[in-house]
């Protein structure tokens, strides 16, 4: 198991406003920041999980730690990270979507922070390709304290959760 986060730089999207008649967030820029932006001088919970809009990530994931984020906090954790093999425009829009205030999204394209956390799975068979494996990790100063990563998925369960909820991750802190 690897021990500290990889070095990677995050594309962001920020300053995008939705247009009064509809269609695709317009008018921002990209923004760039590194995990050491993230990272440094915190400590931290990093979820992450197969893709934005999905139903177990949607449902429950996402906004189980955006609900007891000041359980989190209350327990000496400053930022709860969201990461998905995703694009900002996706990851923005998701939490627009949930309406999510606490929890921060981070977009993970491309998956290079993935691949760092040796977390990335193949789910080509239905048409993802590859993304995160579901997993959350309490992170302190850039150094992983504590992970917490789903079984394997399986024809009896093929989306694992309960590893990596907000219940299970705040019951080791």
């Amino acid at each position: 198991m690897i021990k500290t986060v990889p070095d990677v730089t995050f594309a962001f999207r920020e300053g995008d406003e939705v247009p009064t008649d509809g269609g695709c967030p317009i008018g921002g820029k990209f923004v760039f920041k590194t995990t050491a932006d993230l990272f440094d001088e915190k400590r931290v919970v990093v979820f992450s999980l197969p893709g934005a809009f999905t139903p177990t990530c949607s449902t429950y994931q996402l906004p189980g730690f955006e609900e007891q984020f000041a359980l989190f906090h209350a327990k000496g954790i400053d930022a709860i990270y969201c990461i998905s093999v995703n694009d900002s425009f996706v990851m923005n829009e998701w939490a627009r979507a949930l309406n999510i205030k606490n929890v921060c999204v981070i977009p993970d394209g491309a998956g290079a922070f993935t691949d760092g956390m040796n977390m990335t799975v193949d789910l080509s068979a239905i048409g993802f390709g590859k993304r995160s494996r579901r997993y959350a990790a309490v992170i302190n100063n850039g150094l992983i304290e504590h992970m917490f990563e789903e079984p394997e998925a399986s024809a009896t369960d093929p989306d694992p959760y309960g590893v990596s909820s907000p219940e299970n991750v705040l019951k080791h802190l």
